[in-house]
């Protein structure tokens, strides 16, 4: 598409460079020899070459704006790839209004450029070239004079360009902001109404909304002024060249054709560059936008898969941390953490909130990669092994679970697309998600709203565990996975995950201590170190660490419920 754009940008730079040799024949010979027949047969080649300039404009408009769109598609389809892949480690600073921003405005200016700026920018160079040549070819010298003015209008363009850009990458960048304070009040609309906050918050909204309009307003006074500038040197242009030109036909040194054919040529030329200013700030508004996007796809991917990675066949679930560390930018959470998860075991991790345990359960799903240190699978470097080897033996069930926009059953089979509805309900009943799914009308087959907003947290929370079970790993991650069920449920819960944990490898991060009593092993953490491990019972015999967090968390409520 982008080679049939230029060919009838070609063609239709062509008619518009004969229409005005056109004009000048017909005004010397058919006027001026008062020849009618030529006067007409001109006419007649002059309506001609206007069609087929319609024709080409037409196919030139139509095929680079499809080659825009194209290229807007590839854009938006690399940005939204490549932050799928993008590391934890940029999802954790990155904020959705502003990614949302990027893969829509921004990918949008550069389509505009693209589509229809870039075209008129290489028409305008055709037409200066081929105006050129005709002009020089009509009368040099007032050609030399007639162009006297477009160094003037690049350096014009040229200093316009440099001091708009930045303000259009201001634009683009307040924007993002504004889309990121809409993105959080909606996500977050429980919260405004139930502190009254709305006014505050469109207080916020407001006052961003007010800097967007005067980056704005800056850009459009910079525009505006660029325009009558433009025309004012274009002007010039063609008062100089009627002043010398028509000086030259009263000496007879130029006929009035000639004079008509090189103002006719000049129009077509300066009607391009009087378009300059709005070409500009296009051109502008592109770069900015386009270092927006490059800046995102020129992210690294800082957990990557490498390039000849390892794949098993089978894998039997043997965990090893071995004397790691992380750190979360300079600030170091974890530090020479070594322990084992023999295949089939359970490990819990306990301590207080901050001490570092989710870290641990996100370096084992690979999530980041230990600044220090190795993460074993089955004997191998995690960082050795395909991302196909690990996403198909491990599942997560985090604190904070997340449902997408479509049914109940398209949730629970989103880690195995392939399952089958019995697959579904089974997994659902393991879950203890069976009974409150029926109980809707639709069953599995009810539409989860946005942000799960028919669902509670408690139901949310057992919907991610089906889908963990329907998932089937060899090695099993539960981030507080039951902290968002009542007491009742979580004792129903704690049956189905005997079953469910059976056979596997299971590391769990706990904050209630009754759900790690089956644990093999417990590890307590401490300011990002392991500070004792052992089983539940030993524990508290030893009364340490793991004591304490057990009195903390059960005193109160022996106390409660003593006898006054």
């Amino acid at each position: 598409m982008t080679a049939g754009a230029y060919a009838c940008l070609l063609l239709n730079a062509g008619f518009t460079l004969v229409v005005p040799s056109l004009l000048g024949q017909a005004v010397d010979h058919g006027i001026g020899g008062g020849d009618i027949t030529i006067v007409r047969n001109t006419g007649l080649l002059i309506l001609v070459a206007s069609v087929l300039r319609g024709l080409a404009a037409f196919g030139q408009g139509y095929l680079a704006e499809a080659s825009a769109q194209g290229v807007s598609y590839a854009l938006r389809k690399a940005l939204y790839a490549h932050v799928q892949r993008l590391s934890f480690s940029f999802h954790d600073q990155a904020q959705t209004g502003e990614l949302m921003a990027r893969a829509t405005a921004d990918v949008e200016a550069v389509r505009a450029f693209t589509g229809r700026g870039l075209t008129q920018v290489i028409i305008m160079l055709v037409l200066l070239v081929g105006v050129a040549i005709a002009l020089f070819q009509m009368h040099w010298q007032l050609a030399l004079l007639s162009m006297a003015m477009l160094p003037a209008l690049a350096w014009r363009a040229y200093s316009f360009g440099r001091r708009v850009r930045p303000m259009h990458r201001a634009v683009q960048q307040e924007l993002a902001t504004l889309a990121n304070r809409i993105q959080e009040s909606v996500s977050g609309i429980q919260v405004v109404k139930s502190f009254g906050r709305e006014a505050h918050e469109i207080e916020r909204f407001d006052q961003q909304n007010n800097k967007l309009y005067l980056r704005y307003v800056d850009a459009a006074r910079a525009t505006a002024l660029n325009a009558p500038l433009l025309d004012l040197l274009s002007n010039l242009c063609t008062l100089l060249m009627l002043w010398i030109g028509g000086m030259l036909v009263v000496w007879g040194q130029l006929t009035y054709g000639e004079l008509v054919a090189f103002y006719a040529y000049l129009l077509q030329l300066m009607l391009p560059i009087r378009r300059g200013g709005w070409l500009m700030t296009m051109a502008a508004r592109a770069s900015a936008s386009s270092e927006r996007i490059f800046e995102i796809l020129d992210s690294p991917v800082t957990v990557a898969e490498r390039p000849d990675p390892l794949r098993l066949d089978a894998v039997r679930g043997d965990v090893a941390f071995l004397r790691v560390g992380f750190k979360y930018g300079d600030v170091r959470v974890l530090q020479d953490i070594s322990f084992e998860i023999p295949a089939g075991t359970m490990t819990a991790l306990v301590g207080h909130t901050g001490a570092g345990k989710t870290t641990i359960s996100s370096l084992l799903a690979r999530f980041y990669d230990p600044a220090e240190g190795t993460v074993l699978l089955d004997g191998h470097d995690l960082r050795d092994l395909s991302f196909a080897t690990l996403r198909a033996n491990m599942a997560v069930v985090l604190q904070d679970n997340f449902l997408f926009a479509g049914t109940i059953a398209d949730n629970i089979r989103y880690g195995r697309p392939d399952a089958t509805d019995d697959d579904v309900t089974q997994a659902a009943q393991l879950a203890h998600a069976h009974e409150f799914i029926m109980r809707f009308p639709a069953g599995y087959a009810t539409s989860v709203m946005e942000r799960a907003a028919n669902l509670s947290l408690g139901q949310r929370q057992l919907i991610a565990i089906a889908r963990a079970v329907l998932a089937d790993p060899r090695v099993l991650i539960l981030d507080e996975a039951t902290s968002n069920v009542d007491p009742r449920t979580e004792a129903r819960l704690q049956h189905a995950l005997q079953t469910l944990l059976a056979g596997r490898t299971s590391l769990v991060v706990a904050h209630r201590l009754s759900t790690i009593r089956a644990a093999d092993q417990v590890l307590v953490v401490d300011g990002g170190r392991i500070v004792e491990r052992g089983r539940h019972e030993e524990l508290l015999a030893r009364r340490g660490a793991y004591y304490r967090l057990h009195q903390q968390q059960f005193a109160p409520a022996a106390e409660a419920t003593a006898p006054s």
